[in-house]
């Protein structure tokens, strides 16, 4: 046998696992998508952009149009002071007590965002439990000062800073050591290292972050659900699901317009930041020792008091303000000792029946997409990783797509592929919880492939070829040399999708039925039906899952490769 044969094993084996994962990204990636394209443009099966004008001659539409590119961007802009201070506190200094800061301060963006804007909401307004007992509730009766669009843009800045913390972190861990050194050397004090040295190298990482806070709060349907609808301050997100749920499947061309304008502006942030990566070249030649951290010296006590407060300020008081909401009977009431309560928690339980059935609607399609991805995402990685063909390359690009794009396009795309009965079996899976299943699938699989992609890099290949000049099969050698050896990896991706998956509102909003209800939609149906309380005890209790999942994840993590949990140095 060739060495090149020893290297690829069999071509056959290889390229029949390689045309099937094809197949099935193109069933639950490339598919919904294609339908989504050709119900905007083609509603009849011909060209016909009929729909698409007036769609676009809707002053409801460039109202909201403008309405998320106005939160979206400011949002992103807090997000970028916030993440961008708490990158350069963390990567670049002596602080204490790096990882409880780190694991509070990604907690907003592990949490659902509809879970966020109610925790924010039972903080401030009149009818809040925390300040009624500390007396300092805003009159009654008064607006509450989170609806509408300032609130929105506090909120998208507070869930997407971590996505701006984390890309500005990995890109201040490649700083050049000899740089910094040279640049203290020659007199520059700390502040003016980070100006001129740090933040030019680590800009691209910088506009990563940035890029990737922008289109999830383009996309972002629970906070402006929560606190815009109230204010009937309209995005392009809570605008589709008003159309929707208002006039049902006979406005879906109009939706599927929709639905394209927001994917644009998505795709224009990523076509964007790709125009700026290639205009600014920040390579350094070589490898470096990690940058040592800056001494804080007498500072440190006041820098430490200070992101402290930071972070009870934006992610431990909304918390307590929520918990707080969930032990009063009803809103409005002042917490007290009269007053408190745990009956939303016993009703969220023993006797709501909704509530029981969403947390196991939840826990199931989460588990199964979580042991699905990957599943499918082991053998994907490995064949992008090791055997880059174009075809592996392109299903890397296409396996992004979902993700990238909002999860609202995702949503109304699947329901215009599964509304009818499918070919072949007939059978239609509108309705069901299959639809939501797959919806997951494609939404994820990006989340399940990263680290699995970075394990495999750390990986030699020799096992494997080894393995393969000894006549072992693909099958057999992903079973028995390389799943041993991604292990680490994989439970990382599956704990992130389920994570993800547990909580998410977005794609499960639009294709819920009554009795497939996910815990995402009810806490949004409580809150929206005003049972305050008990939406509260909900996302509690859902917080309490995600909080003991990423500690046992966060524990078992010295054994993943660096960066396969975001939370995680």
């Amino acid at each position: 046998m060739t060495a090149a044969s020893a290297v690829l094993g069999p071509a056959g084996s290889q390229r029949r696992w390689l045309m099937g994962l094809a197949a099935i990204v193109a069933v639950v990636s490339l598919w919904p998508l294609g339908r989504l394209i050709v119900e905007a443009l083609a509603p009849q099966g011909s060209l016909d952009l009929a729909v698409m004008r007036r769609v676009l001659d809707s002053p409801a539409t460039w109202r909201a149009v403008w309405r998320t590119l106005d939160t979206s961007l400011w949002g992103t802009a807090l997000s970028v002071v916030l993440g961008c201070a708490f990158a350069l506190v963390v990567s670049l200094t002596d602080l204490r007590g790096k990882g409880v800061l780190v694991f509070a301060f990604m907690l907003p963006l592990m949490l659902p965002s509809q879970i966020t804007a109610l925790a924010w909401i039972g903080l401030l307004g009149p009818n809040s439990a925390l300040l009624q007992a500390l007396g300092i509730a805003p009159a009654p009766g008064s607006a509450h000062p989170l609806f509408g669009r300032e609130g929105i843009i506090l909120l998208f800045g507070v869930e997407h800073a971590p996505l701006v913390f984390l890309a500005l972190r990995a890109g201040l861990r490649a700083l050049p050591r000899e740089l910094i050194e040279a640049a203290r050397a020659c007199g520059a004090g700390p502040w003016r290292a980070v100006l001129q040295v740090v933040m030019p190298i680590a800009g691209p990482s910088l506009a990563a972050g940035a890029l990737l806070a922008f289109i999830s709060s383009v996309g972002n349907f629970g906070t402006p659900a929560l606190l815009g609808i109230p204010a009937n301050y309209t995005t392009l997100t809570t605008l589709i699901y008003q159309r929707l749920a208002g006039f049902g499947t006979s406005v879906l061309a109009q939706v599927a317009a929709l639905s394209l304008l927001i994917g644009a502006l998505a795709l224009a942030g990523v076509l964007l930041h790709s125009w700026v990566a290639r205009r600014r070249d920040t390579r350094i030649i070589g490898v470096s020792q990690p940058v040592p951290p800056w001494r804080l010296g007498p500072a440190r006590l006041a820098v430490e008091v200070a992101i402290w407060v930071a972070i009870l300020a934006l992610v431990v008081v909304p918390l307590v303000a929520l918990v707080a909401s969930s032990l009063v009977p009803a809103i409005g009431v002042p917490l007290s000792l009269h007053s408190f309560t745990v009956a939303a928690y016993g009703e969220a339980i023993l006797r709501q029946a909704v509530t029981f059935r969403a947390f196991a609607n939840s826990l199931l399609l989460a588990g199964a997409a979580a042991l699905v991805l990957t599943l499918l995402a082991v053998p994907l990685a490995r064949l992008i990783a090791w055997r880059p063909t174009r075809l592996a390359r392109f299903l890397d690009l296409i396996v992004e797509l979902p993700f990238a794009l909002p999860g609202i396009v995702l949503a109304i795309a699947c329901i215009l592929v599964f509304i009818k009965p499918l070919p072949v079996i007939g059978v239609s899976i509108y309705g069901t919880l299959w639809i939501i299943f797959l919806a997951y699938l494609a939404r994820f699989l990006a989340l399940a492939l990263r680290p699995l992609l970075g394990g495999l890099a750390q990986l030699d290949p020799a096992l494997d070829e080894a393995a393969a000049a000894a006549g072992a099969g693909f099958a057999r050698r992903l079973t028995s040399v390389l799943l041993p050896l991604l292990a680490p990896a994989a439970a990382a991706s599956a704990a992130l999708v389920f994570l993800t998956a547990l909580n998410e509102l977005t794609v499960s909003a639009l294709l819920w039925s009554s009795g497939r209800e996910t815990l995402g939609v009810i806490v949004y149906s409580l809150q929206e039906g005003g049972d305050t309380p008990l939406a509260s005890a909900v996302s509690v209790i859902a917080i309490g899952i995600v909080v003991a999942l990423m500690a046992l994840a966060d524990r078992l993590g010295r054994s993943l490769p660096p960066g396969a949990l975001p939370w995680r140095g």
